[in-house]
């Protein structure tokens, strides 16, 4: 991949003029990190003159991603999640239990850190980046004492032997029929943009973008080369579904991604994957091997003069990398910042080319709705809702876990299939999509989980991750909890969004610390600072930040 000067013309882009073209560093840091268990001056020194990059760029790389350290760490490195999902299960009891036993143990360090991606099992830690249920901690402590050290579990298979509903093959079935298909040429790309169009599948990542018409438009565009990533670094807390399905169905991403890529005519596809979900990496990359030998990624793919190939990059961390722009900025080796849009990725993307980027499980619907045809997916849908979709379910159900339903399905509905409330408790709250999305009461479980219906309730499906609170929880502080991974996750380069997260969460701790209650001025000053964050921020995170706490308010506090 190789870097392009923004074309004349292009608004937006100006600030882009006089940086590094890469390759991206990310790469390479990563890997000092992972032979040193940090990055030693001398290392980076010797990686500015090998790569003619200046040291102060490398230094800002380090300073902005948030697993790369600059001091040697304790042998035995216990990262403790303090978000919603683990705060609702005990959390904070777990963490201070965690620092009596070893915060004066010399070869151990605890830091409390942002979602590990592990909301099934909360509450989660990470032993030497390697993450688990809290319970294991004594265990992987000794393990990471031990000369062979920690090693990662298996990934976890909520699907059973059966194949989950969007897999369109049986356990014996050789995959990529799909895509066979298409490189014969008995199928044409045209027809494959309008299928999709046809089924009305939708982002499945959070925005909900209609997916036929992103394809259209990138395959639409001129310029070339073209590119396709699989944006898997969902970091959001609730959120696991993705991870889910790149375990059970690597074969389903990948040929989604293969089918877009010879759709919009491109030859490189990256899967972007956040660095928690190492097991899940490897099963992704024991697929693409198998792919390989298989013949259908190479330079000239079953014979047909076409060159195809997949590479996985592994995120330096952040959930701001969740956005598209700022994921591309990662890609490109800058700072993760999300860019001014227009132009958006589509049109200029990485390295200034089209690129196509969808998530993890929106590659993955595209085979079997392109089998089946898209009548078979819209019927897959409850009332006005079209196809399936994964839910995450996490908080206070009896069994976390994930769940493909069809899309319309009710929000009381997905909660039974998590065994229902935990045994003692009732429903207090749900959020029905993630961190993002607003708060919704107990007399709202009749919610179908669709785009248009959770939008008009004043909330949305988000990243397709139910939160359940216990009736009796404090609302306002479970909000103010979700308004601090905001404000830890914000990446600063907006004003609304650094300044207004950081006053919020210092002004909502206040009234929570005192034991008051949030109304008069504060109530004021807080509704104010959602506006302006909501209208001026540059992207989604600063936009909805302060919405789950608005959106409690009104709402019985517990």
């Amino acid at each position: 991949m190789t870097a392009t000067a923004p074309p004349p013309g292009v608004p937006g882009v100006e600030a882009r003029a006089g940086r590094f073209p890469g390759p991206s560093l990310i790469p390479d840091l990563n890997a000092i990190q992972a032979e040193h268990g940090w990055l030693p001056r001398e290392e980076l020194e010797a990686l500015s003159r090998r790569t003619n990059r200046p040291l102060y760029e490398i230094q800002g790389l380090i300073s902005f991603y948030p697993t790369y350290r600059t001091e040697p760490s304790a042998p035995v490195r216990i990262d403790v999640c303090h978000d919603l999902p683990c705060w609702l299960r005990d959390g904070d009891a777990k963490l201070a239990e965690l620092q009596q036993t070893y915060s004066n143990v010399e070869d151990v360090a605890i830091t409390e850190v942002s979602c590990l991606g592990r909301c099934d099992v909360a509450p989660a830690v990470a032993v030497n980046d390697h993450p688990a249920p809290v319970g294991e901690t004594a265990a992987l402590v000794t393990a990471a004492r031990s000369d062979a050290g920690v090693s990662d579990a298996a990934p976890v298979r909520f699907g059973g032997a059966e194949p989950w509903p969007n897999d369109p093959y049986a356990p014996d079935d050789a995959h990529y029929r799909t895509l066979r298909v298409l490189l014969a040429g008995d199928l044409d790309a045209t027809d494959v943009i309008q299928t999709l169009k046809d089924a009305k599948l939708r982002g499945m990542g959070g925005a909900g973008f209609p997916t036929g018409l992103k394809w259209e438009i990138v395959a639409g565009q001129e310029a070339e080369p073209t590119y396709v990533i699989c944006n898997a670094d969902e970091s959001e807390p609730g959120t696991f579904k993705d991870r889910q399905v790149m375990a059970e169905q690597p074969h389903l991403v990948l040929e989604g991604m293969l089918l877009g890529m010879l759709v919009t005519g491109a030859e490189e596809g990256i899967v972007f994957i956040r660095h928690e979900y190492g097991p899940e990496e490897r099963v992704l990359q024991a697929e693409l091997d198998r792919l390989r030998d298989a013949g259908l990624l190479g330079d000239d793919v079953l014979g047909t003069g076409r060159r195809l190939d997949i590479t996985i990059f592994t995120s330096p961390g952040g959930y701001i990398l969740g956005e598209e722009t700022a994921l591309i900025e990662c890609l490109e080796g800058h700072r993760g910042e999300p860019r001014n849009k227009p132009p958006f990725p589509g049109e200029y993307g990485l390295w200034g080319k089209p690129t196509l980027m969808n998530s993890v499980e929106t590659f993955a619907h595209v085979p079997i709705i392109l089998e089946r045809g898209a009548d078979w997916w819209r019927d897959q849908g409850i009332g006005e809702a079209t196809g399936l979709k994964f839910f995450a379910v996490s908080g206070d159900v009896a069994s976390p876990g994930v769940h493909c339903v069809p899309l319309g399905t009710p929000v009381g509905d997905l909660i039974d299939l998590a065994g229902g409330m935990r045994a003692g408790t009732t429903l207090g709250a749900v959020q029905p999509g993630g961190a993002s999305s607003n708060f919704i009461g107990p007399d709202q479980i009749d919610l179908p989980l669709d785009f248009d219906a959770l939008a008009a309730a004043g909330t949305m499906l988000g990243s397709g991750a139910v939160v359940a609170l216990a009736a009796g929880t404090d609302l306002l502080g479970a909000a103010t909890n979700v308004l601090r991974f905001f404000r830890n996750e914000s990446c600063g380069k907006c004003v609304p969004c650094r300044v207004g997260s950081t006053k919020a969460h210092t002004s909502l701790r206040e009234v929570l610390d005192d034991g008051a209650e949030l109304d008069g001025p504060r109530r004021e000053r807080i509704v104010e600072m959602e506006q302006v964050m909501r209208r001026t921020s540059i992207c989604g995170l600063g936009q909805v930040a302060l919405g789950p706490v608005i959106s409690v308010l009104d709402l019985p506090r517990g």
